[in-house]
């Protein structure tokens, strides 16, 4: 594979999870150029990165003409494949309209239908990084690859400033209902954290 696109356009946390995609393609396949398609605010996160070849942005706010511009780019960068790791219709339709030779995604995608290769989409006790691995192994049974960014020598030099002790991170809030926590359950477990520990609230 020479182009491939990645479309991961969730929230901040599945947009990181998704770069598990990224490292399995780069480390099978290193000269090939790779595209991410993440929401608006979530580009930040990839800026630097040493194998992506661009990073391409979704206004959720402008989904209508952001459909037609967007489609516009897939078509012309002529992927050899794009892996669609999200479930609804509009990253299926530029998924199935990409023109790439390939087109990947889950079959709880209502687009699927369009699709080369449907993958089951796993819920019941499944990490969502095996999920993304199931979508890859339609190429190759090779092994799965975790997560990672690469902040840059800028980003470093602002988080020095706040790492003054040993310290966890703790990010309690979620657009979803169902991974909200009680406030004073957070409040407990920050408690619970050893006094040598500095807590970060993101």
């Amino acid at each position: 594979m020479e182009r491939v696109l990645v479309i991961q356009t969730a929230f901040l946390g599945d947009a990181i999870l998704g770069s598990a995609l990224l490292e399995r393609i780069h480390a099978d396949h290193p000269k090939c150029r790779i595209d991410y398609l993440v929401r608006k605010g979530n580009e930040g996160l990839f800026k630097g990165h040493p194998f992506l070849n661009d990073v391409l942005v979704l206004d959720k706010q402008r989904k209508l003409p952001e459909l037609s511009r967007l489609l516009g780019i897939i078509r012309s960068k002529d992927y050899d494949a794009v892996l669609n790791a999200q479930r609804f219709a509009f990253s299926g339709i530029l998924t199935a309209f990409s023109r790439a030779r390939i087109t990947v995604g889950y079959d709880r995608n209502p687009m699927s239908f369009l699709f080369d290769r449907k993958v089951a989409h796993r819920l019941s006790h499944v990490h969502e990084i095996d999920r993304l691995t199931d979508l890859y192994r339609v190429f190759s049974p090779s092994g799965q690859s975790l997560p990672r960014l690469y902040p840059t020598t800028e980003d470093e030099y602002v988080v020095s400033s706040y790492i003054k002790r040993p310290f966890i991170t703790v990010a309690p809030a979620s657009v979803w209902f169902t991974k909200q926590w009680p406030e004073a359950r957070w409040a407990g477990f920050i408690g619970l954290t050893s006094p040598s520990l500095e807590v970060i609230i993101t």
